[in-house]
């Protein structure tokens, strides 16, 4: 561990592409506790901010062959990684809030009328979500596919295209014309674009 304190980061990615868990260590080492600091800027809730921090690390092991030095430092990388997982986690917070521990307090959360609600803006949202969701049945599967997982599980489009194996170029085309697709469609049925 003493021989990886002497390497830069960039050598020590080269030797966790290769599968060295030690360079890994090493630079979690060095790293961790800033990269907690920036994730916690985002979520204060620590323990959270932990998992996204081991999260972090997870996909720098896992996607250590993405990581290429003329692309940038491995500290704007790792700490991009972080933000858009830390943000990834906020969004999924807002979605899903936090499920009621017994039916008790599910029936409880129900009855509770939101502080902040309007029930004409709720209604106005929820016809706008039907709407949303018809429209997306005019797009073809490879389009759907594209936009679900780039706004309901928060993927980049580089992280699409890794997950489907399609090219980055048609993932881009797929989501501008699907998006286009919609936009048209939702138009036509007076949803503001």
């Amino acid at each position: 561990m003493e021989a990886q304190a002497n390497l830069s980061d960039e050598q020590l990615m080269n030797q966790v592409a290769n599968g060295d868990s030690v360079a890994l260590e090493a630079l979690y080492d060095r790293h961790a506790p800033r990269v907690l600091g920036v994730v916690m800027r985002i979520l204060p809730d620590r323990p959270v901010a932990e998992e996204v921090l081991q999260e972090t690390f997870w996909r720098i092991w896992d996607k250590a062959d993405a990581y290429h030095v003329d692309r940038g430092t491995f500290t704007s990388w790792l700490f991009s990684i972080a933000r858009r997982q830390a943000i990834d986690v906020t969004r999924r917070q807002k979605v899903r809030p936090q499920a009621a521990r017994d039916e008790r307090e599910a029936t409880q959360m129900q009855l509770r009328p939101d502080p902040d609600g309007h029930v004409d803006e709720a209604a106005w949202l929820a016809i706008q979500r039907q709407q949303v969701k018809s429209a997306l049945t005019v797009l073809s599967p490879e389009q759907y596919e594209v936009i679900a997982l780039a706004y309901y599980q928060g993927l980049t489009r580089q992280e699409i295209a890794e997950s489907t194996g399609s090219p980055l170029g048609t993932v881009h085309t797929r989501a501008r014309l699907g998006l286009q697709k919609l936009r048209t469609v939702l138009e036509a049925q007076g949803v503001e674009a």
